[in-house]
């Protein structure tokens, strides 16, 4: 345990192929979670094998043969990784993106560019409706 009042931080794992997108979102979420950040599915794989993560943040674009829906899938049909709250952060605007990622098992779906306060009360809203632990 930490000093006390002091807050758990909660591990998210960033699925962003785009470096500077990575370094950003890595620099503005550290303040709340403790960050991990992949760029295809092999990194995917890696990191998901080795961390426990509280919740993802998924691109849909990805380097590699397999896109962010896919690994979306995949994490769904896993029996230990399955409840993780799964956040899409995509500049694939259409309809039929959204359509696509919710049928995926996406929580929810954002697309870039969004605002910052947007992006993290999305975070917390998801965790909290699916963990039922708000994060401050």
């Amino acid at each position: 345990m930490g000093e006390l009042g002091e807050e758990k931080k909660y591990r998210i794992l960033i699925v962003e192929d785009d470096f500077e997108n990575q370094k950003f979102l890595k620099m503005f979420l550290s303040r709340i979670f403790q960050t991990d950040v992949c760029d295809s599915e092999d990194t995917f794989y890696n990191k998901i094998e080795e961390g426990n993560y509280d919740i993802i943040l998924m691109d849909i674009s990805l380097k590699g043969n397999k896109d962010g829906l896919q690994l979306i899938e995949e994490i769904r049909k896993d029996p230990k990784r399955k409840n993780i709250p799964i956040v899409v952060l995509t500049a694939h605007a259409f309809q039929k993106d959204r359509e696509n990622a919710y049928a995926a098992g996406a929580d929810e779906f954002l697309t870039k560019p969004v605002m910052n306060n947007l992006l993290l009360k999305t975070l917390k809203e998801t965790f909290k409706e699916k963990t039922g632990i708000e994060i401050k």
